[in-house]
């Protein structure tokens, strides 16, 4: 979603400043000690990789190099989850956990500035992704990845699992977006519903000025959409002031300079979404070669998980799951990682050979 965090930001940054630099510069240094891999047979790594002819930031960390490998493909687009690192700490013991700064995001913005990015289109991407994956099978010696797409990264996750199976040994969707090609405009007319029920009356103009039909929509309107529509989402909202914004606050990884190449990276990506407007996931086919998981925000209302169902109940595919996270809406994995990781545990990772085991506490 292009440009939520930034809106939800304004509430952090502008609490008073006395104080607020101290408490952060101490809760990142916590954070940083929390981030440390001790392990014998751990494994953290992070740097740049040339793929698809630039340098791109991956990071590769887990206490056991043995464990599977799972690789997260971020949302947004240009919204890495890099940010979630101390609050998916626990995920690291069970998994080897790598996430990537796609084409035009955060430091892959950096490294190469905007002029050195390429084309970000999603095509382009989705190359990106199959040589990461690629990358990652020569680099930890494994056969196959579990695959995690969230959010905007779940479009280019049903793609990749669809038409590479040789390379995922699983696909996990979380924040599961389902394009139809735009028959299916509930979404939108609910939107339209929550802008009259709170009174507001210029967005909710802007809106239906831009009419259902997203085969019309600009780049730039598309994230306004996606901003006006998880703003007036009040568990959304919540989620991003507190989960969002205050992770990438906290970041080990993020000074203040990086938060703000944060925010240059979504708005850099935002062309990623053109042309997919006619997307239509039914017609690019339900079956799927690897076991096949869903696992949604009971309350989501960006990527509602009664379309998710509903696509997933015409899946075909070795093995299937689908889980709702209650008390969660859009970030549901990181809103309840504890949930999220049991659920991985439980239901993914017998199915790719692994033992059902459940998180342990501390």
């Amino acid at each position: 979603m292009l440009g939520t965090v930034l809106a939800a930001s304004t509430a952090v940054l502008a609490a008073p400043v006395t104080g607020l630099l101290g408490h952060r510069a101490l809760r990142r240094a916590g954070n940083a000690r929390l981030m440390r891999i001790d392990t014998p047979d751990g494994i953290e790594e992070q740097g740049y990789v040339r793929i698809g002819g630039i340098e791109q930031w991956i990071s590769v960390r887990g206490e056991d190099r043995h464990n599977p490998v799972l690789l997260e493909l971020h949302g947004g687009p240009g919204a890495p989850t890099s940010v979630f690192g101390p609050r998916t700490r626990a995920w690291e013991r069970h998994f080897t956990i790598v996430r990537w700064d796609m084409r035009g995001a955060d430091r892959t913005l950096a490294r190469g500035g905007a002029d050195g990015q390429g084309e970000p289109t999603f095509d382009q991407v989705l190359a990106d992704a199959v040589e990461v994956t690629r990358h990652l099978r020569v680099r930890l010696g494994v056969d196959r990845v579990v695959l995690v797409g969230s959010s905007y990264g779940s479009v280019l996750g049903l793609r990749l699992a669809r038409s590479h199976p040789e390379l995922y040994s699983a696909y996990v969707g979380t924040d599961q977006n389902i394009h139809d090609a735009g028959r299916d405009t509930s979404t939108h007319r609910a939107f339209l519903e929550r802008l009259r029920a709170a009174g507001k009356r210029r967005d909710l103009a802007a809106v239906e000025a831009m009419g259902p039909d997203r085969h019309r929509w600009t780049a730039r309107q598309r994230a306004a959409y996606a901003k006006l529509s998880a703003t007036s989402d009040p568990m959304t909202l919540h989620t991003m002031r507190t989960v969002v914004v205050g992770s990438l606050w906290l970041s080990p990884l993020h000074s203040l300079r990086g938060i703000g190449s944060y925010f240059k990276g979504m708005n850099h990506s935002e062309t990623i979404t053109d042309g997919t407007g006619h997307f239509d996931d039914w017609a690019d086919g339900t079956d799927f070669d690897v076991p096949f998981f869903v696992f949604q925000g009971a309350q989501d209302v960006l990527t509602p998980p009664e379309r998710a169902r509903r696509f997933f109940d015409d899946v075909r595919a070795p093995v299937k799951g689908f889980a709702l996270i209650e008390d969660a809406g859009h970030f549901a994995a990181f809103r309840h990682p504890d949930r999220f990781l049991e659920l991985l545990l439980t239901m993914v990772r017998p199915a790719i050979g692994g033992p059902t085991t459940r998180p342990q506490a501390g």
